[in-house]
């Protein structure tokens, strides 16, 4: 069987048989097929997709290529995993939160992919933070914390951690069967009780129109179900940045800042808040699934109790401790500079595209793979679609020293925010559940 024959075939529309992806997983593993024959096939699959069975048949097989974890104890083992957008930092609220309620959270997170930043570069703005830990001393850390945050290492679908730096610098991200087997691969290797899935829907995500959407989380719906695992997918909105009631910070640390800021909130009926509402919502689902609770009020109002009380917060410091990061305040950021409404009006749309771009271009993301990024670059938007705006209020805040997000700033040909004089409605958090819940 060769390499080339397979690529061939994908290119013309054709399926693979389940020999067929064996054997271009395994060789790809063991340095028979090539980066660059990959990156070929990769394209490929963008182009022409993958059917359902295609999409089981590489699952199964990146999840072949390496190991499961262990359990760690009796406690439901739960997860959540986001197909990324502009400012989505929930796993860094949800994971702790989660094992507040005594659920254990073996979270196998990713670097940032084209504009979304990864769960493990914000972390790793944390002093010392540890995002690569071996299976035993990951299983310590659940056992005592109930939660870690890790990256895969080269024992945990190996096959898709090769994969996953590939498509980010091959612009080959954007398909439903390879994020579907990035995912579950890796959520399957973390012998999980049940998933639910945040799937963005907008210009800030991999999704942009909601059809594509809705495949994505049928994809990821059915092929976690066949493989045994409880898997629920909720549909929210990334036409915007995610972040809280006043403002959503895109970059690294900010990020931490952030997520650190909702952990800290005391008032347990506080003012809406998109961040923490999104993360109650998935904490919940996950909560349900494994039996903890009959229903969505009744986990909200337990996870809301655990948030108000400090005690999520306490475990994130716990998390944060046992993976050798130091916490001593907010996190630094580099020299602010704001941008304020030239004009009264109505927030039409916000431009999720320049700001990921921005966010790369000053280093805060990767151009390709391997780069190292600098943390403290980041961006604060101060408005959401639908808000009411008056000349000179602040729109957004950009923290860069080197200048090279004004500089993005002044070269983009669309405004970051797009004001209108007549009302706009507000876009719904979430959008819909998939399976639909009574």
């Amino acid at each position: 069987m060769l390499c080339t024959t397979l690529i061939r075939k994908k290119r013309q529309g054709l399926t693979l048989d389940a020999d067929e992806w064996q054997f271009l997983v395994r060789s790809y593993c063991d340095g028979g097929v090539t980066d660059a024959q990959m990156a070929a096939m990769a394209m490929a699959i963008c182009i022409r997709g993958l059917t359902p069975e295609e999409i089981s048949c590489l699952t199964s097989e990146m999840l072949a290529s390496g190991t499961r974890l262990p359990r760690a104890s009796d406690r439901p083992r739960v997860d959540k995993h986001s197909t990324g957008g502009l400012g989505d930092k929930v796993s860094l609220i949800l994971a702790p939160l989660l094992a507040s309620v005594d659920c254990d959270v073996p979270m196998i997170s990713g670097r940032g992919l084209g504009r979304t930043g990864g769960t493990l570069d914000k972390l790793e703005s944390i002093e010392g933070f540890q995002t690569s830990l071996s299976i035993e001393q990951s299983s310590k850390v659940l056992a005592e914390v109930g939660a870690f945050i890790i990256g895969a290492d080269e024992k945990i679908a190996p096959a898709d951690r090769r994969l996953y730096a590939l498509r980010d610098v091959t612009a080959t991200v954007e398909s439903v069967g390879l994020i579907t087997a990035s995912i579950l691969s890796k959520k399957l290797a973390a012998s999980l009780d049940a998933l639910v899935m945040d799937v963005k829907v907008g210009s800030g995500g991999f999704m942009p129109t909601r059809g594509e959407a809705t495949e994505l989380a049928e994809s990821l719906v059915r092929v976690g179900g066949q493989a045994g695992m409880s898997t629920r997918a909720i549909l929210s909105d990334m036409d915007q940045p995610l972040g809280v009631a006043f403002g959503a910070a895109i970059g690294n640390a900010i990020e931490v800042n952030e997520a650190i800021e909702v952990l800290s909130e005391t008032d347990e009926d506080g003012a809406w808040n998109p961040l923490r509402e999104l993360t109650i919502a998935l904490s919940a689902s996950a909560l349900i699934q494994v039996g903890m609770f009959d229903d969505g009020a009744a986990a909200e109002k337990c996870l809301r109790e655990r948030l108000a009380s400090g005690q999520a917060m306490e475990r994130f410091e716990r998390m944060v401790n046992a993976q050798g990061g130091r916490l001593n305040g907010p996190l630094p950021l580099e020299r602010q500079r704001d941008y304020f409404a030239d004009q009264d009006g109505y927030v039409e749309s916000i431009n999720c595209p320049a700001i990921g771009d921005a966010i790369i271009a000053a280093g805060g993301g990767r151009k390709s793979g391997g780069e190292s990024l600098n943390h403290r670059v980041g961006i604060r938007t101060c408005v959401r679609i639908g808000d009411e705006v008056e000349k000179g209020q602040l729109l957004f805040s950009v923290y860069d020293d080197s200048d090279s997000i004004a500089d993005s700033i002044d070269a983009t040909s669309e405004p970051w925010v797009t004001l209108t004089d007549f009302p706009v409605p507000a876009n719904d958090l979430i959008l819909e559940t998939i399976p639909k819940t009574s």
